[in-house]
């Protein structure tokens, strides 16, 4: 087997020199691999939200459509990077092949189920076929393989549920332990998409952690949702709002919290423009934590200053250690949300 560096830096075709992640093309053939890599039989990808939602805006919602845009952008790149929000998502498979000098170092072996906690926007991928879009939980089912770098993160699948659902909740491990991070008792917290896939595990997380001197401020603008939040009883204040109106945003949870606002504001929402309601509910050295990828981070900064907010702004890292332990727990640990996910995203 041919030698890989360990970021994956010999599959970049275009532009030379760069890492798979920023690169515009990657070399996705997966009839040899590097001694440094593992081949994987995809079954599932699951595509970031923000980036599913600008494909299906784009295919009119039209399931044909979609599969071509999916297949051009890989057929184009060698990897699932949507070229208009940069972002991707990961997969679930099985290891088919482990490169020579991977074998002793790392607990896996040939048959394992793993899920991909890394992007597919730096993922080397080949899709043979598109079997099914579904497009209500961001999830293609595929025939494909993709390749892990020796620094690529995976996990396990847990054998105590079902594949599809450990992949919905994998996809954003990184925000509810996040924001166990970032939370302290006490604080005041609010989560922006708080009825979506990772803000109700952003709600469960920032509750626990905030205890009972705490307050979890719920923000959304789906009736459904907030349906479904008021049912799980994470929060203790529901706001139904429209994230991209900065002002109303800051006038509700002035509000509610007597002036004094958030501790934390973290923001998973799909959709653009929301940078300034984040901003404006956070209190002067607080901390703004933008999970979503559909942020623009220049306006966030530029719009903090012009604010003269005096905050803290973090960058949705999807990787936390111990995040993927953290957030299957919490399928283990509250019912309600267990219930609801399986039948969102198990079916």
């Amino acid at each position: 087997m041919k030698k890989g560096n360990k970021y994956g830096i010999h599959r970049v075709l275009e532009p030379k020199g760069v890492l798979p992640q920023p690169a515009t093309k990657v070399d996705n053939n997966v009839a040899e691999i590097y001694d440094n890599e593992i081949l994987v039989d995809v079954d599932i990808l699951n595509i970031d939200s923000a980036s599913f939602t600008q494909i299906k805006e784009q295919a009119g919602g039209d399931v044909e459509k979609i599969k071509e845009i999916i297949l051009n952008i890989v057929a184009t790149q060698g990897k699932m990077k949507n070229p208009i929000t940069g972002s991707g998502g990961m997969f679930i498979g099985t290891v088919i092949k482990i490169g020579d000098a991977l074998e002793d170092k790392i607990n896996l072996k040939v048959g394992d189920r793993i899920a991909s906690l890394v992007s597919l926007s730096l993922t080397p991928l080949k899709i043979e076929e598109i079997i099914e879009v579904k497009a209500n939980i961001d999830q293609v089912i595929v025939k494909a393989k993709a390749i892990l770098f020796e620094t690529g993160l995976y996990s396990k699948l847990p054998i105590d549920m079902p594949d599809a659902l450990a992949l919905a909740v994998l996809d954003v491990c990184g925000a509810p332990a996040q924001t166990a991070r970032l939370v302290k008792s006490g604080d005041t917290v609010v989560i922006i998409g708080a009825s979506g896939k990772s803000g109700i595990l952003c709600c469960y997380e920032a509750k626990r952690r905030a205890g009972v001197t705490g307050k979890v401020i719920g923000v959304d603008y789906s009736d459904k949702g907030l349906e479904a939040l008021k049912k799980l009883n994470i929060c203790d204040e529901i706001l139904k709002l429209d994230a991209t109106n900065a002002l109303s945003c800051y006038e509700a949870v002035s509000k509610v919290t007597n002036d004094k606002l958030a501790d934390v504001v973290i923001n998973n929402v799909n959709i653009q423009n929301t940078e300034m309601s984040s901003i404006l509910m956070c209190k002067d050295r607080g901390v703004v934590y933008f999970f979503s990828m559909a942020t623009s981070f220049t306006k966030a900064a530029l719009g903090a200053e012009g604010v003269g907010k005096d905050i803290d702004m973090i960058v949705g890292n999807g990787y936390a250690l111990g995040h993927a332990e953290i957030t299957l727990n919490i399928l283990r640990e509250d019912k309600g949300i267990r219930d609801l996910y399986e039948s969102l995203y198990a079916s």
